[in-house]
């Protein structure tokens, strides 16, 4: 663990903390089930590992250029104020990396998020140009515009739900088994709820700040208690949408149901755990320990979703 006491200013150290590793299980989740998707439907046969290797590799870059963008606009804006800060200590205002070098950092990833995206286009059509210029663009608007207006949630869902899930199933699979199937999207939606609980924290933990700073976010406009049952129903729903998705229905649903309990467990408790810790601390920079907590859930859900979708 890289130590936050005398960081060098733009050295190696300031920008792995800026890249923010921790976050990195957001981009992986939604690709992880996509793979497992694309993997139940076209088998071992049909399964192509370099579009899958790059969509991995467009994810976690797409999600470090996210960070580098949040870290430079909040810095500019003065949201990143040292003294009332409740989140993680940011690279640019603790001047760990100057603006200008922010500046070329975030183009630099968007760059190599583009090239490790461009090659895509050859499993899975030129409208793969449009779908990664579209996260290029809301990755911008989400910190200087859609954050503001409360519909970060939104871009969430979509762009860490169904937009991922749905496009590394359909660039991995053979082109006679390309399509975009109920099954997948929904998918999405479950793995966008459930990856939407990190945001939610996060602004949870920075409501009064943002209520001050006229960043009107979901849970500005819900309040306190609001916003913890809605962490808590986020995972919760994550959970039995993929249940209702996989196992209802279907023979031997016993065995499944069994099999479901088991395999979700772990991310069961781990998020009621979470959510009773959260509604204990309440405020304060306390609650960054949710935020590492919640990250680890994430992850712990996609691989049970990913592991359920290939045993269904």
């Amino acid at each position: 663990m890289i130590s936050e006491n005398n960081i060098k200013t733009n050295s190696l150290a300031a920008w792995i903390l800026a890249a923010r590793p921790k976050t990195l299980t957001g981009a992986m989740v939604p690709v992880m089930i996509g793979t497992a998707w694309a993997w139940k439907i076209g088998g071992s046969g049909q399964f192509r590992i370099v579009p899958a290797v790059l969509c991995f590799l467009f994810a976690f870059l797409m999600q470090i250029d996210s960070n580098f963008i949040n870290d430079y606009f909040d810095c500019v804006r003065g949201n990143d104020d040292r003294a009332t800060r409740m989140g993680p200590r940011r690279a640019c205002s603790e001047g760990w990396i100057t603006l200008p070098a922010m500046r070329t950092g975030l183009a630099v990833t968007s760059l190599l998020a583009c090239m490790a995206g461009l090659p895509l286009v050859f499993y899975g059509g030129w409208e793969m140009i449009g779908v990664g210029a579209a996260c290029v663009l809301f990755a911008f608007l989400y910190t200087t515009f859609f954050s503001y207006l409360g519909l970060g949630d939104v871009l969430v869902l979509v762009f860490f739900g169904f937009v991922p899930v749905t496009f590394t199933t359909y660039v991995i699979l053979p082109d006679h088994l390309q399509a975009v199937c109920a099954d997948v999207i929904l998918s999405g939606l479950a793995c966008g709820l459930v990856i939407d609980t990190l945001l939610v924290v996060n602004n949870y933990r920075d409501r009064d700040n943002d209520r001050r700073d006229g960043k009107r976010t979901l849970i500005v406009h819900l309040g306190e208690r609001r916003a913890e049952k809605l962490y808590q129903w986020l995972g919760v729903l994550g959970i039995l949408l993929m249940y209702n998705l996989l196992f209802v229905g279907r023979e031997n649903g016993f065995l499944y149901c069994v099999l479901t309990l088991i395999l979700y467990a772990p991310y069961g408790i781990l998020h009621g755990k979470t959510s009773a810790l959260m509604m204990r601390i309440k405020q304060g920079r306390d609650l960054n320990i949710i935020l590492a907590q919640t990250a680890r859930n994430m992850f712990v859900y996609g691989l049970s979703t990913a592991l359920l979708i290939l045993v269904s």
